[in-house]
């Protein structure tokens, strides 16, 4: 059998961050007849450092080029200066006439794309249409491709983010403390700063059987300033980065997953902590109305609701049965996405692309994400 030969250019696989997430996932469950080699465009660093990893992303890609070695240039998408660099790095491989397979995550991808001048607007808009497939997180985010960079609805691909499903989840009867997990970088965005008043204004006896764990890197101090103003120092854990064993055995121990965001792409951490069987409370934004569905798998709550925050977090406190058919129903809502089902929907992108078939909208993926 032929191997398709595929470079992933992204984020370093180092990098903390639901991009790299998906990238060793993609790289870790690659089939047999797919031959992957990841080149790293973006690493954390100084203004030097960063633009030496581009440089170099930008020279390994050419060489790839220009030794034949390249069936699909598969690139993942942030957004502000990730769209700058990726559409240089599209431009170079459609020079050379190789397919080019986008993958967009960028949670604020529309607030810095409208910042933007429109002469770039334009330019990178008349770039990205030339792409040979556009994979996007959801239904909401291919709307918003489609009409503000004026791609083709066929072009763009609906394709949920992938998650390991453990074998087993915990028993998670008769606690005697709930412990909220809170996963992700610490700041305004994430939302860390609501659910932390949020946290304090539990009453006295449900927060006297509670505790909040919050894992990530980001404004910590900020953070931990605010417990202590708080005196909640004795309540919230702060654990920094954690990885992924750290990680999967928190969500083995944890009992409620908390992300109140004002902007997502459609989280890794959310896709993680439901695989878990937890119950969550998080924010229609991004891709997570498509996928939670009020008091059935989860909670939903508006960004910026510190009121609404707390009582759905004192809501899940007191009622433990309750609790628990959220997280069941959270566990079989992303059956779906575990990473080996989402890799037969990628091998079916890029088997379409080298097919050069115009038809990329696939039945499959599109409905991966639907209930």
């Amino acid at each position: 059998m032929t191997q398709s030969k595929i470079v992933l250019i992204g984020a370093s696989l180092e990098q903390n961050g639901g991009i790299a997430t998906v990238e060793n996932l993609i790289i870790k469950y690659a089939p047999s007849q797919t031959l992957i080699k990841h080149i790293t465009s973006h690493d954390e660093g100084s203004v030097i450092h960063r633009i030496k990893i581009f440089y170099q992303a930008l020279g390994l890609l050419l060489w790839k080029l220009l030794s034949k070695k390249i069936d699909i240039v598969h690139i993942h998408l942030s957004d502000g200066g990730s769209a700058f660099r990726k559409a240089i790095l599209v431009l170079i491989a459609l020079i050379f006439r190789q397919p080019v397979l986008i993958h967009a995550h960028g949670a604020e991808f529309d607030i810095k794309y409208s910042k933007f001048p429109k002469l770039v607007q334009q330019i990178m808009n008349a770039i990205f249409r030339r792409c040979d497939g556009f994979i996007v997180l959801s239904k909401t985010w291919k709307e918003y491709y489609v009409q503000n960079l004026g791609l083709n609805d066929k072009q763009v691909i609906i394709l949920p983010n992938p998650t390991e499903l453990p074998t087993q989840i915990p028993n998670r009867i008769n606690v005697n403390k709930v412990k909220f997990g809170f996963f992700g970088r610490v700041g305004e965005r994430k939302g860390t700063f609501d659910l932390i008043q949020a946290f304090a204004k539990l009453p006295k006896n449900i927060l006297e059987k509670s505790e909040l764990i919050i894992a990530g890197d980001g404004d910590i101090e900020k953070a931990k300033t605010l417990v202590e103003s708080l005196n909640l120092s004795q309540k919230v854990t702060f654990l920094g980065w954690i990885d992924t064993r750290t990680r999967d055995a928190l969500l083995a121990t944890i009992n409620v997953f908390v992300l109140p965001s004002y902007n997502e792409g459609l989280p890794m951490a959310l896709l993680e902590a439901m695989g878990w069987g937890l119950p969550t409370i998080v924010t229609p934004v991004g891709g997570i109305p498509e996928l939670i569905i009020a008091n059935k798998n989860g909670l939903l709550v508006t960004p910026g609701d510190i009121k609404k925050l707390a009582e759905s977090m004192q809501l899940v406190v007191e009622n433990e049965q309750y609790r628990l058919e959220l997280g069941k129903e959270a566990r079989q809502s992303v059956a779906h996405l575990d990473v080996k089902t989402y890799w037969e929907h990628l091998n079916n992108i890029y088997t379409q692309i080298l097919q050069l078939k115009p038809d990329l909208n696939l039945t499959p993926t599109s409905q991966t994400i639907t209930q």
